[in-house]
């Protein structure tokens, strides 16, 4: 005797988040058809990787109708946990093999978050005066591949994303004030008729959040237990759901991140990752914080002098700040980041498990490049004083406080 497995759509049968999906359903069936082409905005998180996987499941099941093409977009910024990032790939991996075009966008090679920092000199970005990194390695890109791939389709064009309510206070703010702009109704989605980050596409381009309505149980429901079933795809989503506790993942709710993120008070993502036993080969990983951390003192630093060229009181307003990395602390952080992928990539071969990617070789070059160039972030010549040099002091309405001998 076969036991029947239960469907999205049967009734008494429906899984206990039935009303969730449906609404998803709902969200998509009303604005789908608008639009002649789906492109999702993929991060590789567990949100927008729901969201492709139930849309993708919904067109397999016959409850939407295929639109003319499918894209996928994903905003790979070379830094991301290493179970999202292996993830993702393989989820690219199927979806192309199913003729669906899909497009892992990379920051450029000097634009990346590595590169830049240790070959330009760029200091690591920090939460008040200097956050460099999620426009330049994800924001600026994602935007330019949406702008090129929207320049090679006809038609209208609806984006995709995973944003959901409760996910962030700040970005449900801005929800609460857009759920209902341009007639969409409650529980049909956010859905807005200009994407304003993207240059020259305006009227072509509409966003849709589908899951905006999922709590965070839905999203892990779906992850842990459904979209692995053959019946709803059997997409593989365990690595997502490792990065985010694995069995725990639910109960923690963590938040992901980039590997070591100067700008996070702690590595939680990492050590969210790390609690789940196969992937603690990678806890070297929890040494790029300190790393960047101690690349930011003044001993690894330049510093103006607060005199210019000519001998006068510079004219900036902060008149001795800290600038970019020496070149030996360049260096000595390149050498300790490859030193960590050594060793992690070295256990991993030897358990049979994947390999990490901080720094590929064509990276590696192009880093060693702009350091024999002798690269320096504009205003900086490379003659200033490293920032522990005892100075005289100046100050910005333009007095000096010298040195005390």
């Amino acid at each position: 005797m076969s036991v029947h497995q239960p469907t999205l759509f049967e009734g008494a049968k429906r899984l206990v988040y039935d009303e969730a999906v449906e609404m998803t359903l709902q969200s998509m069936q009303a604005y789908g058809p608008a639009h002649d082409h789906w492109v999702f905005a993929f991060s590789g998180g567990k949100d927008s990787t729901a969201t492709l996987t139930v849309i993708i499941h919904l067109l397999d099941a016959g409850r939407l109708a295929m639109p003319k093409s499918i894209s996928v977009l994903y905003a790979d910024t070379r830094m991301e946990l290493t179970p999202l990032s292996i993830a993702a790939e393989n989820l690219l991996t199927r979806l192309s093999a199913r003729g669906i075009y899909c497009e892992t966008v990379y920051a450029p090679m000097d634009q990346r978050f590595l590169v830049y920092m240790l070959g330009r000199g760029v200091p690591p970005p920090n939460n008040n005066t200097f956050r460099w990194c999620t426009r330049q390695i994800k924001v600026e890109p994602m935007t330019a591949a949406l702008e090129r791939r929207i320049s090679q389709l006809d038609g209208s064009i609806l984006m995709i994303t995973g944003v959901r309510q409760g996910e962030s206070a700040i970005r449900d703010g801005r929800i609460s004030m857009s759920c209902g702009k341009d007639g969409a109704e409650c529980g049909q989605g956010w859905y807005q008729q200009v994407v304003p980050e993207a240059k020259g596409i305006k009227g072509r381009i509409a966003t849709l959040a589908p899951i905006l309505h999922w709590r965070v149980c839905n999203v892990f429901d779906w992850l842990k237990i459904y979209a692995r079933l053959e019946e709803y795809g059997g997409w593989d989503t365990a690595a997502v759901v490792d990065a985010y506790g694995g069995d725990e993942a639910q109960e923690i709710n963590a938040r992901t991140g980039c590997i070591g993120c100067p700008l996070a008070s702690k590595d939680l993502g990492l050590q969210t990752v790390l609690g789940v036993p196969y992937w603690s080969y990678i806890a070297p990983l929890l040494g790029l914080k300190p790393l960047y951390r101690e690349l930011r003192e003044p001993k690894n630093r330049l510093k103006k002098t607060g005199i210019d060229e000519n001998g006068d009181i510079a004219t900036a307003k902060n008149k001795q700040r800290m600038g970019p990395l020496t070149f030996s602390a360049r260096l000595m952080a390149l050498d300790r980041i490859l030193s960590i992928q050594s060793e992690i990539n070295i256990q991993a071969d030897l358990l049979g498990r994947p390999r990490v990617d901080i720094l590929n070789p064509a990276e590696q070059a192009r880093i060693r490049e702009l350091i024999e160039m002798r690269t320096w972030p504009n205003g900086w010549l490379g003659d200033e004083p490293t920032a522990d040099t005892p100075m005289d002091a100046v100050f910005a309405d333009g007095s000096v406080q010298p040195l005390l001998m």
